[in-house]
């Protein structure tokens, strides 16, 4: 199967981004790079580009899609996670600019194999990575009930937790679940017919979003590679970050505040005595796909891309600076 896969907001990724001809910058998450090839388009020979991805086979499209560009390109199979590991194998501890298309690409959604869709019956898989150790299977089969209601209600906002969560380990004490189509039986027997009517959206949605957010640590990881991302930065440098559900961006957005926020000290206090200063500015608010873009790509329409600046590091020992704002 061909690699497949819109990107989003590709137009503002680049304006964000601000890309300079002769800069580095970093995909992390390269996917089948349809970022990637437009930023490498705008890059010249003295340009750099590095992406990374945990897929083998989104690196093997990205490969054949980079293939032609002017600039240097370098791929890496590694996660995201490990950016300072990798831009310290690189040599480029400084860049010009991050970006991060957080999710799952259309591409795994859309091969069945893969187990990542509700929508087509196959094993219980879910690994970005195929040579990762835990899998849906294993989160499916092998975690507590307790532990299920839990993932299913903090990463997938489920308010049906814990009755999917006991149908799930009554289900599996017959036998074991061992596929997609199995495990949305059950989801639809735990949700009530009524509720099942008058929803929106397929009833299993949120229960395989959460399983995937378990299964690749997509929430454990994100505040810290985008602080180390920060870290990255040359001054001037910018950073840009794709979300697609609240639970990701609500981590985005807290992290890029922290990083934008000067004085820490209590209200109280007269004077600043922290001395802490800002890394980063927010530049502008966050971005949504417009309406020409979601009539080609509706999963493009929960997408919120926020950009980010990093600071010249300060001159003194001042401390202080007003707190950003954004919505």
């Amino acid at each position: 199967m061909a690699f497949h896969h819109i990107s989003v907001m590709p137009e503002e990724v680049l304006a964000g981004l601000a890309v300079k001809p002769a800069g580095t910058y970093v995909d992390c998450t390269l996917g089948g790079a349809g970022h990637a090839r437009r930023i490498a388009e705008r890059l010249s020979q003295e340009g750099r580009l590095i992406g990374i991805d945990q897929d083998e086979e989104a690196i093997e499209a990205a490969r054949a899609r980079l293939a032609d560009v002017s600039c240097r390109v370098d791929i890496v199979h590694d996660n995201f996670q490990n950016l300072d590991a990798i831009l310290e194998r690189a040599g480029a501890p400084l860049v010009d600019g991050v970006l991060f298309d957080l999710g799952v690409s259309s591409h795994q959604i859309d091969t069945a194999e893969r187990g990542f869709s509700y929508m087509q019956d196959a094993p219980l898989d879910m690994r970005m990575d195929p040579e990762a150790k835990l899998s849906a299977y294993d989160v499916v089969n092998t975690y507590s009930e307790d532990d299920l209601d839990r993932i299913f209600h903090d990463y997938g906002e489920e308010r049906w937790a814990r009755r999917i969560a006991k149908f799930i380990a009554s289900a599996r004490r017959e036998r074991p679940v061992e596929t997609t189509g199995e495990l949305v039986d059950i989801i639809c027997r735990a949700v009530p017919k009524a509720v099942r009517r008058a929803e929106n959206g397929h009833p299993a949605k949120r229960v395989f979003q959460a399983i995937r957010i378990e299964v690749n640590d997509e929430l454990g990881i994100l505040a810290g590679a985008l602080r180390a991302a920060v870290q990255h930065l040359r001054p001037g440098g910018r950073l840009a970050v794709i979300t697609f559900h609240s639970l990701e961006d609500r981590i985005a957005k807290q992290t890029l505040k922290e990083l934008a926020r000067g004085c820490i000290c209590p209200p109280e206090l007269p004077v600043c005595v922290c001395h802490h200063k800002p890394e980063v500015r927010l530049i502008g608010k966050p971005r949504q796909a417009r309406q020409a873009e979601l009539a080609a790509n509706m999963r493009a329409k929960s997408a919120k891309l926020r950009i980010a600046e990093k600071l010249e590091p300060p001159a003194d020992d001042e401390g202080g600076g007003a707190d950003a704002g954004e919505t």
